[in-house]
């Protein structure tokens, strides 16, 4: 039976598994659940995950959350020997630091974007010294590698990438940080399900924000 995700496309970490399951060539379901009409907290979904978050994944009775815990069950599952989720301890721990690296820079990142995008101001100034300083380590990271880690694309790549609409939505220049930028650029020319999967609509963008905006002001009643 096909395994089944849970996404919801504004969440990258929700893009970073989808992403991982087309890169292994497997046979899954996509559901989309809305987070903005509470589709979270239907009584099946938590069953599957009492969290409520996304990506969620079934697998035949299995039952799965956290985007990186997906990422690396599905290439250990499916893909024991492939290069995206290496079996050599220096690789893999390579990949597993870029992984835990990620849960600084996303927080960075996301107060910075929905600064200016959601609230329509200039993050704080240590804000953007913080996100300077990841971005800065990423590019030096990077160097003159062909990927995150070395010469072979990883799940630390898929997950760093799925991140790239919040860098275009929060109109963040990366021009300064070469290597990452052409990192970026390359690898969305590689893939070929990188749009489809990371481009979203403005239209869509837009109506997720005023949800958002509503929400916010409801709570704060």
């Amino acid at each position: 039976m096909p395994i089944d995700l849970y996404y919801n496309k504004f969440s990258a970490p929700s893009r970073a598994a989808w992403m991982t399951a087309r890169q292994l060539g497997l046979d899954f379901n996509l559901t989309s659940v809305d987070l903005s009409t509470g589709e979270q907290f239907k009584p099946e979904f938590i069953a599957l995950n009492p969290l409520h978050t996304v990506p969620t994944l079934a697998d035949n009775g299995f039952a799965l959350w956290e985007s990186r815990a997906i990422m690396q069950y599905l290439c250990n599952r499916y893909a024991p020997d492939s290069t995206l989720y290496p079996k050599d301890p220096k690789k893999r721990a390579l990949v597993d630091r870029s992984l835990y690296f990620d849960l600084t820079f996303t927080p960075q990142l996301a107060e910075v974007m929905m600064a200016r995008v959601l609230m329509g101001t200039e993050p704080a100034a240590d804000k953007l010294a913080k996100l300077d300083e990841s971005l800065k380590a990423i590019n030096n990271l990077i160097g003159v590698n062909r990927y995150l880690t070395g010469d072979q694309l990883t799940i630390a790549d898929l997950s760093l990438l799925s991140l790239t609409s919040y860098i275009d939505k929060g109109s963040i220049d990366i021009s300064p940080y070469p290597n990452y930028q052409r990192w970026v650029q390359a690898l969305q020319q590689e893939l070929p399900y990188y749009y489809e999967i990371n481009n979203i609509p403005k239209a869509d963008w837009d109506e997720s924000l005023d949800k958002y905006r509503a929400l916010l002001a409801a709570k704060a009643k």
